[in-house]
């Protein structure tokens, strides 16, 4: 906390000056505390002094100026906060030759990892954890009323289930933590008198759906061995909307050879029943692993793209470095593994980014390990800018939707159009309905909507609300985060009803193309009140809609 008396008029003048574009306002800050002979404060300093000044009502809020003190302004141009998060150290049903195992850390992650720095900061306390990224989200400039959760710590389903039940309760009462809680009086009553976690997550997550910090989605890690209908059950009680399974490899041989502990077989049904369920999936891949070359790394991602068997909807493409307590560390002094150099894996990247469909996101081209960690592998921490670097020089294009979101750029409504991909995948059918620009460069909205795979084979749904429904598995609409209850805007992406319009092609496809009565959507908690006012009804933990 700085001297705010000091610093105010300086501020209130940076404010008053005139700035259209980041130049002007960097050229203005320099001249006003240059002309003081004072240090200028830091751009979240200048916003901590600037919101004691909203306050006061001497100044009015400016999103201009808003916008140009904030920090790391990519971490919200996805149309969400993302705030990760970590369990504590824990025993791992695995025994993989590639997974660091260090002391006192979850299985797989190394202390000096930024996300894991701040857990151990916390004690590994979910509440902690959420508490301080949100503040420093805010401290930076941030909007935090759309946050998507995202637990790591290796293998979620296989801890101890009250200790699931204490870290989600605590990751919702840390979003709730700085409403008006005499609102929520007789809901924090009830809290205090029941013993059952599941009714106090229940009751944390309904005060959760008018918070100032609503969660939109929460993702859980796991293994694809996991995976099974009571699982998917309990994790929709805790709200989870989004699943991260660790695949690693589309060849047994290579599973085989690491000790990963399950086949592809695995894989592959664990993803029919999470689509099925409405969950969104998030496949972490591993190339260069032990027993696999270019051609066969290259042949994995060719068949996540087009076997209906995967189709995942996002990527994490972690490829595999040696660190020093693995046992592949081993492997690799020995000669027996000798990792691909940076040139043979830019180019297979490249190879993999070119073939990528309109319909999946790579959320991730490399992991966060510090490169002092790394003995032989990729140590490049940019290494997706290299990558999109080099494919804009030889003319190549991705398109993913990481690749294509819109971000801050300016938006011509009338020069967009809907896109609708249909495709199958595991045992249904998957429709990605999505809003771009005619020529499908940039990408501002989009649905994912399910025909489950037991509409074709005449059977009941393993998840009984989810009978005779189409699922919409996702909703998103990209760009700058725009706060719950704020009104239309000609700037923002978020603010066009693309959503709504989205929500009515779902419905027209389910209603026309295959006479469904009902469309249900896998919602995240804080979201379930936008899908009450488009006609949905919660009904236990999906919000389903009657189109009769």
């Amino acid at each position: 906390m700085i001297n705010n008396n000091i610093y105010e008029k300086f501020v209130i003048e940076l404010y008053n000056s005139k700035f259209i574009t980041l130049e002007d306002f960097v050229l203005n800050k320099k001249r006003i505390f240059g002309r003081a002979k004072i240090n200028p404060p830091s751009n979240s300093e200048i916003l901590e002094i600037y919101n004691h000044l909203v306050d006061k009502k001497i100044i009015e809020r400016n999103k201009l100026f808003e916008k140009y003190c904030k920090k790391h302004k990519i971490r919200t141009l996805s149309g969400v906060s993302v705030i990760s998060i970590l369990t504590e150290e824990a025993p791992c049903p695995g025994n993989c030759a590639f997974c660091p195992s260090e002391k006192d850390m979850p299985k797989s992650y190394l202390p000096n990892e930024p996300a894991v720095m701040r857990a151990i900061k916390c004690n590994f306390d979910a509440y902690k954890q959420v508490v301080a990224r949100l503040s420093a989200l805010k401290h930076t400039g941030h909007d935090t009323s759309k946050n998507e959760i995202i637990i790591m710590g290796g293998t979620w389903s296989y801890l101890n289930k009250k200790y699931q039940e204490k870290y989600i309760l605590n990751v919702f009462k840390g979003l709730n933590f700085d409403i008006n809680k005499l609102k929520f009086i007789p809901l924090l009553i009830q809290e205090k008198l029941s013993k059952n976690n599941i009714k106090k997550i229940q009751i944390e997550q309904k005060i959760n759906e008018k918070a100032n910090n609503r969660c939109v989605g929460l993702t859980l890690e796991t293994r694809p061995d996991y995976i099974n209908e009571e699982e998917l059950k309990r994790m929709r009680l805790f709200g989870c909307t989004r699943i991260e399974i660790g695949v690693q490899s589309t060849f047994d041989d290579v599973l085989n050879l690491n000790r990963r502990g399950h086949n592809i077989e695995k894989t592959i049904e664990a993803t029919r029943l999470m689509k099925d369920a409405g969950f969104k999936i998030c496949y972490h891949m591993m190339p260069n692993l032990p027993g696999s070359n270019l051609d066969k790394d290259y042949k994995m991602f060719y068949d996540l793209y087009n076997d209906q068997n995967f189709k995942p909807d996002m990527l994490k493409i972690y490829p595999c470095v040696v660190v020093k307590s693995t046992d592949i560390y081993k492997w690799y002094q020995e000669k027996k593994y000798i990792p691909y150099t940076d040139e043979e894996l830019i180019n297979l990247l490249i190879k993999i980014k070119s073939i990528t469909p309109y319909w999946v996101r790579i959320n991730r081209l490399v992991r966060d390990i510090p490169s002092t960690s790394i003995v032989a592998g990729n140590k490049i921490p940019n290494l997706r800018e290299i990558v999109n670097k080099k494919m804009h020089e030889e003319g190549l294009c991705c398109n993913c939707i990481r690749c294509r979101e819109i971000k801050d750029k300016e938006i011509d409504i009338n020069n967009i159009e809907m896109f609708i991909e249909k495709y199958n995948a595991s045992s249904g059918v998957e429709y990605f309905i999505s809003f771009e620009d005619s020529d499908r460069k940039n990408i501002l909205s989009f649905l994912r909507l399910r025909i489950p795979s037991n509409y074709f084979s005449h059977k009941e749904h393993f998840i009984h609300e989810l009978n005779d429904c189409t699922i919409i598995r996702e909703i998103h609409t990209y760009g700058i985060v725009s706060s719950v209850g704020e009104k239309e805007s000609d700037d923002k992406s978020q603010h066009h009803g693309l959503g709504k319009k989205l929500i009515q092609e779902a419905e027209r496809i389910t209603k026309e193309e295959y006479n469904i009565k009902k469309i249900a959507v896998i919602s995240g908690i804080g979201v379930r009140e936008y899908y009450k006012k488009n006609g949905f009804k919660q009904i236990d933990t999906y919000m389903i809609k009657d189109l009769h």
